[in-house]
């Protein structure tokens, strides 16, 4: 039981400079996304709380849709291919306009019970504005989300393929 604790402890170390903090009820730490691949979806470490839930508004039931939409900057919308995970399907669709990722909204989510609102309430919005900042898969996971940010970042993957980026 204590070598699994301070495995814990070891892999919750937060040592990015990076002055961003999740805000939500899992945890405070942001962990670098090694691959783009869904994995195991072994669970999550939490390493404690951080203080009030975050309002994300970026959860949801966008609507995207494969093709061009009606921009003058010849903007398109594309989806990303439905990620399994073990708590439920994630899917993601992105704007792109001028080679570059203007938009990144979520389809589909986990949404089997109380828990995976909440969770998505905090993971999701980052998720997204490391999506828009990286322009690319090669995103920051969130910790205490593992298993949705790991649909996450292989739907988004899937949709920049498509997408030509």
């Amino acid at each position: 039981m204590s070598t699994l604790t301070v495995l814990v402890l070891l892999l919750s170390y937060h040592t990015s400079t990076s002055s961003r903090v999740p805000l939500g009820s899992e945890s405070s730490v942001v962990a670098q996304a090694g691959t783009a691949d869904s994995g195991s979806g072994s669970g999550s470490s939490s390493s404690g709380s951080s203080g009030s839930a975050s309002s994300g508004s970026d959860s949801g039931s966008g609507s995207g849709s494969s093709g061009s939409s009606g921009s003058s900057s010849s903007a398109k919308t594309v989806d990303g291919d439905t990620a399994q995970t073990q708590w439920g399907p994630v899917q993601v669709s992105v704007t792109v306009a001028g080679g570059k990722v203007t938009e990144v909204t979520v389809l589909q989510q986990p949404n089997g019970n109380g828990r995976d609102q909440q969770i998505n309430a905090y993971a999701l919005p980052i998720l997204r504005q490391e999506a828009l900042s990286a322009q690319s898969a090669n995103i920051d996971m969130v910790s205490g989300a593992t298993v949705t940010s790991q649909g996450y970042v292989s739907s988004l993957q899937s949709a920049l393929d498509k997408a030509g980026i």
